[in-house]
């Protein structure tokens, strides 16, 4: 019989903006997807500018997490958790993200959950930012488009990393990075509401801000690290990526260099700029071809370098595949879908079921 050794953390893991609920509770601001509404794999959900009073709002109670953490944990320790990830609503620190000064009651709540998980000797493992940023920040710079957004989530980390040093040993910076690679990124990973946009699935989609808004947390999540390290040198801080699994649909060569091209993008090139402390070779010919121009500050290069991430890690739901063929079935899946794959079954929501 295989067991697990006895430094094998096995776990689960929650996003705050998925179970947390109590939005506005205790100085919480609005986040991102508090105004996004319910949706179905039918039905796309919308983006408003304003909180509707007759719309459901999911990540406006979830599952309230908030009230009833202690008994969830319990539950999680009865399963024999040895770590936990969760996310922490970054506008429960800083409700717009402009503030002077963190939110107290923000931190006491979170102070209490990692307190909890303690006590069950469950290890937390924290992402800092998890599809939630301040709405605030895309009302007023269009989310991470602006150069702004560095420094106030840096002012953010470092406030967390100070907080909780001596507790809590492993962050990741960013929840599933490269989807500012995709359009459905522009307001799920970066905060970018460009004008025309209000349904989430087929949002309008302007590349260029996309790539400079990833530029701009690559930076971030650099200038972070740093910031951990000094901090609290024994913290290991990760990234996260979105493991898109994709295979080619045919032998064909044009669905190999299809199948190439989504894994270099999907894949690769946010795990090489976090991990290597540089843009891949590829992403110079991608940009070209693609017509976009990603403003980089003197200096950016050097922070990339000094700021790589201790270890990586990664998120995988199903797999796709790719083909240069425009006259093909199509699958769902999260963020993107891709061919339908002949030889694997699909859930109810068309994500392919690839346990391979």
């Amino acid at each position: 019989m295989s067991v697990f050794t006895e430094n094998f953390l096995w776990g689960g893991a929650v996003a705050a903006n998925q179970c947390e609920g109590a939005w506005n509770v205790d100085g919480k601001g609005i986040s991102t997807s508090d105004v996004c509404t319910g949706g179905s794999h039918a039905k796309s959900k919308r983006i408003t500018r304003t909180i509707e009073s007759d719309t459901f709002y999911p990540s406006q109670e979830a599952i309230d997490f908030y009230h009833h953490y202690k008994e969830d944990i319990a539950m999680f320790a009865e399963m024999g958790f040895k770590v936990f990830r969760f996310s922490i609503a970054w506008t429960r620190i800083f409700p717009t993200g402009m503030e002077a000064e963190p939110n107290e009651a923000g931190l006491e709540f979170y102070d209490r959950v990692i307190d909890e998980c303690l006590s069950k000797n469950i290890e937390p493992l924290i992402t800092i930012s998890h599809y939630e940023m301040p709405f605030a920040l895309t009302e007023k710079y269009n989310g991470w488009s602006s150069r702004e957004c560095i420094d106030l989530y840096v002012r953010y980390a470092k406030t967390l990393f100070s907080r909780y040093k001596g507790k809590v040993k492993y962050w990741l910076t960013f929840n599933e990075i490269n989807a500012g690679t995709m359009s459905m990124g522009s307001f799920l990973s970066l905060g970018i509401l460009n004008e025309g946009t209000t349904d989430f699935t087929n949002q309008v989609d302007v590349p260029n801000l996309r790539f400079q808004g990833l530029h701009h947390q690559f930076v971030a999540s650099a200038l972070a690290v740093k910031a951990g390290h000094e901090i609290d040198p024994q913290t290991k801080i990760g990234c996260m990526i979105a493991h898109m699994t994709t295979y080619p649909l045919t032998c064909n060569p044009d669905d190999i260099l299809e199948a190439q091209k989504q894994n270099q993008i999907a894949n690769l090139l946010c795990g090489d700029v976090q991990v290597r402390g540089e843009y891949p070779h590829f992403m110079k010919r991608y940009f070209k071809e693609q017509n976009i121009e990603v403003a980089m500050e003197p200096g950016d290069g050097d922070i990339l370098k000094e700021g790589c991430v201790d270890f990586y890690t990664f998120s995988y739901y199903m797999s796709n595949c790719a083909t240069a063929s425009k006259d093909v079935t199509e699958s769902s899946g999260n963020i993107m879908g891709g061919a339908k794959n002949p030889y694997l079954e699909s859930s109810d929501w068309g994500w392919q079921i690839d346990p391979k």
